[in-house]
């Protein structure tokens, strides 16, 4: 076996015998607690937001740009089929 891969190997099993030993930082967030009007639920939903309105703006600029070159080849077209 890799002397790379045990190593990492044995790193994992010693965060896996040593989990059960931090319970108290293992606890769940208050979305799953049900503490919905907590300051980290609120950043949680602004980050949501966020994260979607620029996945959105990047989709439209990238559909934008799909537009203006169908556009321009359009003319394009228009234009070698005037001149011939």
């Amino acid at each position: 076996m890799n002397p790379l891969c045990r190593h990492s190997l044995r790193w994992i099993g010693i965060g896996l015998l040593a989990s059960p030993m931090m319970v108290s930082s293992l606890s769940a967030c208050p979305a799953c607690l049900g503490n919905s009007d907590a300051m980290m639920i609120q950043g949680m939903n602004a980050g949501i937001i966020l994260l979607v309105a620029v996945v959105g703006g990047v989709l439209a600029v990238i559909s934008s740009f799909f537009v203006f070159l169908a556009r321009r080849s359009r003319s394009s077209d228009e234009l070698n089929c005037t001149t011939d």
